[in-house]
């Protein structure tokens, strides 16, 4: 047994009979280097419930010894090299958490179907060609993310009807060929995204999914091409009608009601009389021509913002991503709602939790520019959180840790949400990294929060957006274009729907607001923003031409 004095967290863990141990980052990675692994003392911790080991690409196997810790519910492993899982995984049976996401996996042991406790499974941006079978035996399964694989297709065990817990799955990016129509066995599926795969045919049978509210099939080349446009920009109800109406079809060839299918032509006939129906299906082919984002150039804005990096930054979190954004319409209904929620699903998606960018958005009306990305000492970094006082950032974190010892006591379990859950992505950091403004207020402190005082509302007309990473510059471009893509499609929802506006003062019961103006456009326009280092020279433009220029069926970028 190695010595104790190199794994503090564990003797501490040991010590104080803790049930949660987070494990993380350069110190860590170089301790596994020079162990040639994790310390065998961790598999003697039999009271973790919560295990995280992640953002250490020394760790490439994990040992069969990871069957002792049988109390585990969350095992959280990404962001390593592991090449392989051991077997004995089966015998984890409190397991409802496991998340091997962006390693380097090329299969996935059986023993995972006997995890019978399992409701989240997360394999993403792995080598795996195949999952295996017996799926169905986690008869607790919700959610499962495969993307950015090589999977072929499902096993025919996952369209079980056992799953009726299922409600996600989440496959893009990845080579799957065919998709069975026994999806429709899945009765909870509400999310479905197989997008950027080799799909040529959707089934009809997946308008039989009684729940599905949100679906992705953008970038199959698809053999109905009316159904590829539909998909590429249409909402899912759209799609789903165009299925159910070609499954109808399909029917009455296979011997199905002829009385049925006769009264269908007669009703469809007396449609096309009307144009009524073709009128639909051009105004559904139409809807790709909506979503449309114009780049501003700095040339053509003087008096653009401009972001200053300091040196200090390259051993803190170096990458750095800003924009401008006017058009955005978050006055109308829920608009404000729904893009914060969309703000939540990248950082728990895309950005993997945080630990691999920080998206940020302000009202870019209350900043004070130029700005500086530098960094502070904790003690020396005050910011005002969103919804608190000012406070340093150690005041924060040590606030942050009492809230979350204090919700684990009441809730009863070990794992937090909110802020909390990010705590330790600063865990022995001298150094804080900040966006600082010409006055000196520090108005983003990733990845942990912003400041109140660039709060967005249902007001902001216009945002100010950025993305920190400390792993690449083009993630955080990724991730940009990403949230610039969603942004899109919200703008394109509520101009469609037509909301009408609503003020905060209306929000908060304090009085109405005039009906919304009857301009609906959806149009967004992106002004470029310059990060320059701290002698004046450019390091990154965004959008630059190189910057949106994914295959976006449905979206329209001019330059």
């Amino acid at each position: 047994m190695d010595d104790m004095e190199k794994w503090p967290e564990i003797e501490k863990a040991a010590t104080e009979k803790r049930r949660e141990l987070v494990l993380q980052g350069a110190v860590v990675d170089q301790r596994i280097s020079s162990n040639g692994g994790l310390t065998s003392v961790i598999y003697s911790l039999q009271l973790l419930n919560y295990l995280e080991v992640s953002q250490c690409p020394n760790l490439t196997e994990i040992h069969e010894d990871i069957q002792n810790l049988t109390s585990l519910q969350s095992l959280i492993l990404c962001r390593n090299k592991l090449a392989s899982f051991p077997n004995t995984i089966g015998s984890l049976k409190s397991l409802k958490v496991l998340d091997l996401s962006v390693n380097n996996l090329k299969a996935l042991p059986e023993e995972i179907t006997q995890l019978k406790e399992l409701n989240s499974l997360n394999v993403s941006c792995n080598n795996l060609e195949v999952l295996p079978d017996g799926l169905s035996q986690c008869t607790k399964l919700c959610t499962i993310n495969l993307s950015k694989n090589r999977i072929t297709g499902f096993p025919p065990d996952l369209y079980s009807e056992r799953l009726d817990l299922l409600s996600t799955v989440v496959a893009s990016d990845n080579l799957i060929g065919e998709l069975s129509g026994d999806i429709c066995k899945l009765s909870a599926l509400k999310v479905l995204d197989i997008s950027n795969n080799k799909l040529s045919e959707i089934p009809s049978d997946l308008s039989d999914c009684p729940k599905l509210k949100e679906i992705n099939f953008k970038g199959n080349k698809l053999t109905d091409k009316r159904l590829e446009k539909m998909v590429n920009g249409c909402q899912t109800k759209s799609i789903l009608d165009y299925l159910r109406g070609k499954g109808r079809g399909r029917h009455v060839e296979d011997g199905g009601d002829g009385d049925a299918g006769r009264n269908a032509d007669k009703k469809k006939r007396q449609q096309r009389k009307k144009k009524g129906k073709v009128n639909e299906e051009q105004e559904e082919l139409e809807e790709v021509n909506k979503m449309v984002v114009r780049v501003l150039h700095i040339s053509d804005a003087p008096t653009a913002l401009t972001i200053k990096v300091s040196a200090e930054v390259k051993d803190v979190r170096p990458y750095l991503v800003c924009c401008m954004v006017k058009g955005m319409n978050l006055k109308s209904g829920n608009a404000l709602k729904r893009f914060l929620m969309a703000q939540t699903k990248l950082h728990d998606d895309l950005c993997g939790k945080r630990t691999i960018a920080t998206i940020a958005t302000h009202d870019a009306q209350l900043l004070k520019g130029p700005l500086v990305y530098d960094v502070k000492p904790p003690t020396q970094l005050k910011i005002v959180p969103l919804g608190r006082r000012e406070m340093t950032a150690v005041e924060l974190i040590r606030q942050l840790h009492l809230e979350a010892d204090e919700l684990r006591k009441q809730k009863k379990r070990q794992n937090v949400t909110g802020l909390h859950k990010y705590l330790q992505l600063l865990q022995g950091k001298p150094l804080y990294p900040c966006l600082v403004d010409a006055e000196g207020h520090v108005i983003s402190f990733p990845p942990i929060t912003n400041s109140e005082k660039t709060k967005i509302k249902k007001t902001t007309t216009e945002l100010f957006l950025e993305v920190t990473s400390a792993t690449s510059l083009q993630i955080c471009k990724d991730i940009m274009d990403a949230l610039i893509v969603k942004m899109a499609e919200l703008n394109k929802f509520t101009a469609e729907h037509q909301e009408e506006a609503v003020s905060d003062g209306e929000a908060d019961g304090s009085g109405p607001e005039p009906a919304a103006s009857s301009d609906t456009s959806s149009q967004l326009i992106i002004q470029q923003v310059r990060t320059m280092d701290q002698d004046g020279n450019l390091k990154v433009v965004y959008p630059s031409k190189t910057d949106l220029s994914k295959e976006i069926n449905n979206l329209t970028v001019i330059w």
